[in-house]
């Protein structure tokens, strides 16, 4: 039984607080780091894996390896210890579920929402095998779901090390025999295309609700993926598209080469897919089902670091199995057999200052090459100078003595001086940095070294040029030994395309960012007659390349355009030959504007003539006035486009009464109706209405102003 740390301390550091999850290789504690003042997830190794030395030896020569993971869809490690009684991995304490919780949850996850969530944890699986990394111990219970629905993919940091330490079909499994590729379940040696596998099975279940092969015993659902067919998902879930069941089964075929030969080849099939779900691919794969892999837990590699090493930041190193409620999705928990995931919100905020003192280290008796500048938890924290010392008795490169001493507290990124010693058998490594490839290479081979070229991005490197070796210079390695040299390339493997989200909505775009591999920057807002939260503009722009992990800002509307125009209809008075002049008011303000002009002189015509105003903001309103008399009023939303316009009042202009005293019934009324009078009455002296005869008397009088739709009466003789 493990002991529980709850209420301890460790390295003086780690405040274990709670227990968040158990699983079958290591126990899961929420605790507080006091140094750098943030929550963290720590996993401590149980007992029974700690006595294999040669798998700590390989743990601890690898982990520099896992530490160069940096994407937004892996978990971070922040810390490892190697002690010889406690091993540990320091974790990003992050809050979701695990995607075996949402599949529960879910019953079937809608198609759509798969892609979304393969598509990244592919994006972290390009980037680890990029690195030489693979996982091998991809399922559900390892990949973690954020409310906003970003992956973290995690348990990079023990199942790295499982390679080949055992081809022997047993119980203690490493992992889900659900998941793992027919080569793991056979023992065999793995490579990134055993991870593409896993994502295929991870993909099945998600699509269909169940899993490819199931059984009560592991052994025997092994047996069932490297000797049966599985079912197609379609047969399951008729509504999967055709080109999503494609690429899932040729994900899971039983041989590596008929499968996807990397991620990137996967993503891609995945975006034409997502261009056009209706796509049919040229292959057409049933497919295999998904072992696990086994390892002998003796061979397991613990994550562990000396004693008194400095406790570090590498990054990239994902956890193992976690499990802790959603506080943002309505999803219930359970207990998961095997290693559950521990997920809850990076929390963490840097407050003090960044030079904290921290404890040197016992450097003497250490190999200079690999235990010291092959450990990033120590070259994260400190300058070392050195000084070569011949002895007939130490072996090269081992440290003879240090200053400052151990357990000396300084600041982080102070100087530490050692000396190291050097033999009859040692060559000085020096005068290879800035020299071209051949040129460096051909000095060490002539000074007796084997040498390796590795040609690698660093952003202050020249192209062709060495930047760096391994041993460092300055150091000594033995005659025959390999040296490793760095040469520069302008070509970043890092470096990603970043996406299209302009004209997509804020959440959406931050979905597609993020499972690009990039990160959501600085968010502004903008005046805009697009709908709220739309993007209109973002930095870099869309199918630019940019380091994988950069921030893209972005500029969204706020719903607001910053100015609209408005169509108003205007009915002029009639008169025949009388005109006015008209004026048009804003907000109470005379309008003008490069297309209209105001007052202008307009004849009463009776036309119906179009003015165009613009404006910003919700309650403006307008005025329409002819000689002073308001005609027409009403209310404009300039936030809308075109404008919003209400409310609105139409008044009458009044208009002279012509003299028709003596004209004819025909005649009197072609000159009232030219005045723009309709209702025109003729009566007699007796009140009798008429339709012919001589205008003897009218009401309204000659020149009375009146609004046209005033009832003339006209007396006829």
């Amino acid at each position: 039984m493990m002991e529980n740390y709850c209420g301890k301390r460790l390295d003086g550091r780690y405040e274990i607080r709670e227990i968040i999850g158990v699983g079958g290789m290591a126990v899961v504690y929420k605790a507080y780091d006091n140094i750098d003042d943030r929550i963290v997830a720590i996993k401590i190794l149980k007992e029974e894996f700690l006595a294999n030395e040669e798998f700590r030896r390989r743990f601890k020569n690898e982990a520099k390896a896992i530490a160069v993971l940096s994407h937004p869809n892996i978990v971070k490690v922040y810390d490892v210890s190697f002690g010889d009684r406690l091993q540990y991995i320091v974790m990003e304490y992050i809050e979701g579920i695990t995607l075996k919780e949402y599949i529960e949850q879910q019953k079937v996850v809608n198609w759509k929402e798969a892609v979304h969530f393969v598509n990244q944890i592919l994006k972290a699986l390009q980037h680890a095998h990029d690195k030489g990394i693979v996982h091998r111990d991809i399922k559900p219970q390892n990949i973690i779901l954020l409310q906003d629905g970003t992956i973290k993919v995690s348990d990079f940091g023990i199942a790295r090390f499982s390679r080949g330490d055992t081809r022997t079909m047993t119980e203690s499994a490493i992992g889900s025999v659900h998941y793992i590729s027919p080569e793991q379940a056979r023992g065999e040696i793995t490579d990134d295309k055993a991870d593409l596998y896993s994502v295929g099975v991870v993909m099945y279940e998600m699509l269909t609700g169940q899993l490819p092969f199931q059984s009560d015993n592991a052994v025997s659902v092994a047996i069932m993926q490297m000797q049966q067919e599985a079912k197609r998902p379609r047969e399951i879930n008729p509504n999967i598209p055709l080109g999503l069941e494609q690429i899932t089964l040729r994900a899971m075929q039983k041989n590596a080469k008929d499968r996807y030969q990397s991620a990137s080849e996967m993503l891609l099939d995945l975006d034409e897919f997502r261009k056009n779900p209706s796509i049919k691919f040229d292959y057409n794969y049933f497919v295999d089902s998904e072992p696990t892999r086994f390892v002998d837990p003796k061979r397991v590699p613990p994550a562990k670091a000396p004693a008194d090493a400095v406790k570090t930041e590498p990054e990239g190193m994902p956890e193992e199995e976690e499990k802790e409620p959603s506080k943002t999705m309505p999803i219930i928990f359970g207990v998961i057999s095997g290693l559950v995931v521990i997920i809850a919100i990076f929390v963490g905020v840097f407050l003090g200052r960044n030079a904290k003192k921290v404890e040197v280290p016992n450097f003497i008796g250490m190999n200079y090459n690999d235990e010291i500048m092959g450990n990033a938890l120590y070259t994260d924290n400190f300058v070392f100078e050195t000084v070569s010392v011949y002895s007939s008795d130490a072996e090269p490169g081992v440290v003879l003595t240090q200053n400052p001493e151990a357990k000396t507290k300084i600041r982080k990124g102070k100087t530490i001086k050692l000396e190291i010693a050097y033999n009859d058998d040692s060559v000085l490594i020096s005068g290879i940095v800035g020299l071209s490839a051949e040129e460096a290479q051909a000095k060490l081979k002539s000074a007796g070294f084997e040498v390796k070229v590795i040609t690698k991005y660093d952003k202050n490197a020249k192209d062709g040029i060495v930047f760096d070796s391994y041993p460092v210079e300055g150091s000594y390695g033995e005659k025959g030994s390999l040296v490793t040299i760095y040469v520069g390339t302008t070509e970043n493997p890092d470096a990603a395309t970043v996406p299209v989200v302009v004209g997509y909505s804020q959440d959406i775009a931050k979905k597609l960012i993020e499972s690009a591999g990039f990160t959501v920057g600085n968010i502004t807002e903008a005046n805009s007659d697009k709908e709220k939260g739309v993007v209109l503009s973002q930095s870099p722009d869309g199918n630019t390349t940019a380091e994988s992990g950069a921030p893209i800002a972005l500029v969204i509307s706020n719903g607001v355009p910053e100015a609209t125009t408005a169509t108003i209809t205007v009915t002029l008075p009639k008169s025949s030959g009388a005109s006015g002049t008209m004026k048009v008011y804003l907000n109470s303000s005379l309008y003008n504007s490069d297309q209209e002009q105001f007052p202008r002189e307009v004849s009463f015509s009776g036309e119906t003539i179009t003015i165009t105003l613009k404006g910003s903001g919700a309650n403006n309103t307008y005025q329409v006035v002819i000689d002073d008399q308001e005609i027409q009023s009403g209310k404009i939303d300039f936030t809308k486009s075109p404008a919003a316009v209400t409310d609105e009042k139409k008044t009458e202009f009044p208009v002279s009464v012509p003299y028709v005293v003596g004209l004819s019934v025909a005649d009197a009324r072609d000159k009232l109706e030219n005045a723009g009078f309709k209702n025109i009455v003729f009566v007699d002296s007796e009140g009798n209405k008429v339709s012919s005869g001589t205008v003897t008397a009218q009401t309204p009088e000659q020149n009375e102003k009146v609004i046209p739709s005033t009832e003339i009466k006209l007396t006829v003789a």
